[in-house]
């Protein structure tokens, strides 16, 4: 909570900007002259369901974090940075397509395939990311999670939509009845898994940073490389943890649930610095764009309290939520030399901007399908476009009865649930914890927002229902 009021003070009141209209052409040629020459490299650092206030460099005071608070001081620290959503499978599949969840064909972690409540993959007409960049020329590579295919077929795994390299786990059953883990990986669509033996590792995640650090070194060195690293910290299903001596002087302050959690974030800190010191090593470090940030909130899930650490920063809401808590996340760019140090900006970005920045990165056009903003200037300093609005919404169970709705214009957040009907507004500037609905106060800002919501929810055959909250 301090370090949410401490960045109000900071950042200053959030005002609501309207378009820049500054010519496009202008504007590329001024960030672009920050990195003349080859194209960069791009990392993507995904962790998963780590929450607003998990890092010192945004307030947590027990957990450390150490290497990646470094980071931060050497990089852009954004305030108002928001997940797709507030669920994995969705909030990955805004990511890799750059729609927001409104028209994404991914809402939730399931969805009706032919009338059935089943697991939704991305469709074969979508572009993703890693589509995207490889026509663009660079080597790509997706290791961990990747939670946008069906286990039955696996040309909807990431090996399939644009990874050169693929090494993921694939949860569910497969065609042959056999229920599958986090522990069962597959390197490029082998028939046969490597299994995660967590004797052997620290956590899951040293696991798949072996593999990154192999693929640093096998890849090609003379084309640019697109990484994604989706990790699995500190997601509350990673039973699989070796037992750790870290934070051994807490066993008898803390929960010893509560003291794993803890364990895992700085086991992950720890993974990325040796990912880090890789490049460093490999004197790729400066020609490389990283980013840092978490698919939603946090959890609160097999026992773990998501208030024990504070782990929105105090923020309403977790995981599955559309209030704060469960969308906004901790999001730290990196690009040595290139990204001002030690910089915190307030801009609102959001995970559908991701495509369209790569895409300035790579000196390519954005695909048709984003509703995304390339973010490329505020990183380089450049004249940055803002927008009108942000959008989200969840439909957890695939059913209308769950489905809610949410909307940031400038200071203003409104959100809105099948089970009320009714729109709650609150300002941003002066109540950032969501503590006092003021809907009836600013009956026109409520039907601004009411006409955000019927304008950007489209249903389609697995969601049938969205945008359904305002049908008579």
């Amino acid at each position: 909570m301090k370090l949410l009021k401490m960045t109000l003070a900071i950042s200053g009141l959030l005002v609501f900007n309207a378009c820049n209209h500054a010519d496009k052409k202008a504007e590329t040629i001024q960030v672009k002259e920050k990195y003349a020459g080859e194209k960069p490299n791009i990392i993507f650092l995904l962790a998963d369901d780590m929450g607003y206030g998990e890092l010192g460099s945004y307030g947590q005071k027990d957990i450390k974090t150490p290497f990646l608070d470094e980071v931060a001081s050497k990089g852009l620290r954004f305030t108002d940075f928001y997940a797709g959503t507030s669920v994995c499978s969705p909030s990955r599949a805004i990511l890799m397509t750059g729609k927001h969840a409104g028209h994404a064909t991914i809402r939730a972690n399931g969805g009706l395939i032919n009338g059935k409540k089943g697991r939704v993959p991305l469709k074969k007409s979508e572009i993703t990311i890693g589509e995207m960049l490889q026509d663009a020329g660079y080597q790509t590579a997706m290791i961990g999670k990747w939670h946008l295919g069906v286990p039955e077929d696996k040309s909807t795994w990431a090996k399939g939509r644009g990874f050169g390299y693929a090494v993921q786990e694939q949860w569910g059953v497969n065609e042959k009845g056999v229920v599958l883990d986090e522990r069962e990986h597959w390197v490029n669509n082998d028939e046969d898994s490597v299994f995660y033996n967590y004797n052997n590792y620290k956590c899951l995640d040293e696991f798949r940073t072996n593999f990154a650090l192999d693929y640093l070194d096998k890849k090609e060195n003379d084309k640019p490389f697109f990484l994604f690293m989706s990790y699995r910290i500190p997601h509350a299903h990673e039973f699989f943890l070796r037992k750790t001596d870290l934070y051994v002087d807490k066993t008898e302050e803390w929960l010893e649930i509560e003291r794993r959690h803890a364990a895992r974030i700085t086991m992950l800190d720890a993974q990325i610095k040796r990912l880090f010191d890789k490049l460093e090593e490999r004197g790729e470090l400066e020609n490389t764009l990283i980013i840092f940030t978490s698919d939603n909130g946090p959890h609160k899930e097999n026992y773990h309290d998501n208030e024990y650490f504070n782990s929105s920063g105090g923020l309403k809401g977790y995981k599955r939520a559309l209030y704060e808590g469960g969308i906004r996340v901790p999001m730290i760019a990196y690009w040595k030399g290139k990204i001002r140090e030690g910089a915190t900006t307030n801009l609102q970005a959001v995970f559908y901007d991701m495509m369209p920045t790569f895409a300035d990165v790579a000196g390519i056009p954005k695909p048709e399908q984003t509703d995304g903003i390339s973010i490329l200037p505020e990183l380089l300093g450049g004249t940055q476009k803002k927008r009108d609005h942000l959008y989200w919404e969840i439909h957890e169970g695939g059913y209308h009865k769950s489905m809610t709705q949410a909307a940031r214009k400038g200071e203003w957040k409104a959100l809105r649930t099948a089970a009320s009907s009714k729109t709650e507004l609150y300002n941003l500037d002066t109540d950032i914890f969501e503590t006092n609905n003021v809907a009836a106060q600013y009956p026109e800002i409520v039907e601004q927002m009411n006409q955000i919501f019927q304008k950007e929810s489209v249903s389609n055959e697995h969601y049938p229902n969205a945008g359904g909250l305002f049908k008579k």
